[in-house]
Order: C-alpha cells, then sequence, then structure tokens
C-alpha cells in the first residue's frame, strides 16, 4: 500500500505537471516510461532497503536515546530485568537504552532478534516497581520475538518517504502541461471527466499523504499491540503486572517530547497523548495509533482471572 501510494503521486506529477503522454511515439530524449512514477518507487524502495538496514539507529537518534549507564536510576534492575526476559523468550540480549524524558514510555526497535534495541524513559524507570516493569519489557521483548520491530521500523521509514514525497511534490505550483508537438493538454490522452477525476485525485492524495500514511501505519500498530499484551504477558506468566503497568501509563497525560511524531506507533502507548487513542469506535479505529488503553487492561486481567476494575 505504501509502495503504491507513492507511485501514484509519482504518476500524477508526470501526468500534471511533465506532461507524461503514452499515446504518443516517443521522440529523441523522451523516456519510455513516466520518470516521476519511476523515481518514486525507487524512492520508496530505497527507503525501505535503509529503514531495514538503519532504521532503528534512525529512530534512537530521533529520540535521542543514549546506552544505558550505571548511574541512571534502576539501572541495574532495567538491565537485570530485560535479561531475565531475553532468557525467557530464547532471544538475544537487546541493547538497552535510555531517553530522558520525565514521561513514562518504552519502544523496541530494529531489523531482527540478533539486531534489537529496547528504550525506556527516565520516568517509566521512576514509575514502575519491578513487577510492572518487568510487564514493560516483556511487550517490548513480545515485539522483538514476533518480528514486530522489522515491520514497525520499515513502516516508520516509509510514511517518512510519503511525506518527504508529498511535500516535495506539492511545492511545485500545479499546471497544465503544453506538449512538446504544441498541442494543449494534461499530458496523457484522457477524457475531459476522466482528466479532471484523476487529477483532482491526485491533488486530494497530495493533500491527504500526510493522513494517509498514518493510517497506514496505525493499522499496522494497533493489531500488533493487542499480540505483544498477549506474548508479553506469556512470558512473565503475569499479565497482572503489565495491566497495572498500564494503568500507570494511562494516568501518566503529559506527552513524551522526546519522542518524535514518525516513530509514536513504535512506543508501548501514544507518546502524544491524544484523546483519539482512548476512544472507541469507527473514527478511533482509524485514527488512533494505538487500542484503547482500558481495553488492553480488560483482556489483561481477564487473562490473569481478575474482575476487571470499573471505567
Amino acid at each position: 500500500m505504501f509502495v503504491l501510494f507513492l507511485a501514484f503521486l509519482g504518476f500524477g506529477f508526470d501526468l500534471f505537471v511533465l506532461g507524461y503522454d503514452a499515446t504518443r511515439p516517443l521522440r529523441r530524449g523522451e523516456a519510455p516510461v513516466p520518470l516521476a512514477a519511476t523515481a518514486a518507487m525507487l524512492f520508496g524502495g530505497a527507503s525501505a532497503w535503509l529503514g531495514f538496514r538503519y532504521g532503528d539507529r534512525a529512530v534512537l537518534a530521533s529520540s535521542f536515546a543514549r546506552p544505558v549507564v550505571p548511574d541512571d536510576p534502576g539501572a541495574r534492575t532495567l538491565v537485570n530485568v530485560v535479561t531475565e526476559m531475553a532468557i525467557a523468550s530464547g532471544l538475544p540480549m537487546p541493547k538497552v537504552y535510555v531517553v530522558d524524558d520525565p514521561d513514562p514510555n518504552a519502544f523496541a526497535t530494529g531489523r531482527n532478534p540478533d539486531h534489537a534495541s529496547i528504550a525506556v524513559t527516565t520516568g517509566l524507570l521512576m514509575a514502575m516497581n519491578r513487577e510492572e516493569l518487568q510487564g514493560v519489557i516483556a511487550h517490548e521483548m513480545a515485539h522483538i520475538r514476533n518480528y514486530d520491530i522489522r515491520t514497525m521500523t520499515l513502516v516508520a521509514a516509509l510514511l517518512g518517504a510519503v511525506l518527504l514525497l508529498a511535500d516535495w511534490t506539492s511545492r511545485i505550483r500545479l499546471h497544465g502541461s503544453r506538449r512538446r508537438d504544441g498541442d494543449e493538454g494534461n499530458g496523457l490522452r484522457l477524457s475531459g471527466p476522466l482528466a479532471l477525476i484523476v487529477f483532482v485525485v491526485w491533488v486530494l492524495a497530495l493533500v491527504l499523504a500526510p493522513l494517509v500514511g498514518q493510517l497506514l501505519a496505525t493499522a499496522v500498530s494497533r493489531h500488533r499491540e493487542y499480540l505483544a499484551d498477549a506474548s508479553g504477558a506469556e512470558l512473565t506468566r503475569n499479565p497482572g503486572g503489565l495491566a497495572r503497568a498500564l494503568r500507570k501509563l494511562a494516568a501518566a497525560t503529559a506527552p513524551t517530547v522526546k519522542i518524535a511524531r514518525g516513530t509514536a506507533h513504535l512506543c508501548i502507548t501514544d507518546p502524544l497523548n491524544r484523546a483519539i487513542d482512548q476512544a472507541e469506535g469507527r473514527l478511533a479505529d482509524l485514527l488512533a495509533t494505538h487500542p484503547p488503553l482500558h481495553d488492553r487492561i480488560a483482556r489483561l486481567e481477564a487473562m490473569a482471572y481478575q474482575v476487571p476494575a470499573s471505567r
């Protein structure tokens, strides 16, 4: 979906700005394929490859994450818990990072379990007891075991590609192109109504590119969060610990400033703390980066045979 969306943005640029015409015989120096669409596909492919190879470094750098040091509050407990969860999951020990932000949050990134990293905020270390921290780390370790880190890191890279391409294209003045043979037209020889429809859809795609890209990213993220909660509870054999941790995360209303908007879907809870993430209904299902916390907590408490607390 991401690659097709990129190709459509590029193809519209070919039609309405460069005047690409697939019906006219090629002249000397003309490209046999739509240049912008091809470039967009190559750009998306390059972004995916770079995201696969180096996306974790970009995510960590954008969040100002640094390797954990012994002087960090709760550093020894954090490293011990990560080690325990790595053993429980049968995975290699991931690299451990800390983000200096008072809001409690955490995320995992990397291309596979052998190249994985877990980052937690200083606010999380201060807010969680050992059992709750274990639940959070188990959740992130589940993302690693389920290869969600590969999927979500690629999504972050492709989302960035969509936003960049849409921004660059929208900076070009939209106008009708003149064919080299002197005829006026919109490039491709479409009928009038069809050309207008394609043009309108392309302009809307440019304007709505950030929203469309975010919808694709959030659709992937929501489904993976439920699975990571269940897999994390499997690792700890204690779903109540993660449920209590999520309650504390729900009580934290300040945004996680150090975590960029483009990587919000990687976190255990929405770092932007938007109200839509706690809402229900079709609109929330489309726009929210995470499932509602109260729903996740209720599922975990049901796994622990606990009666869900009233909301």
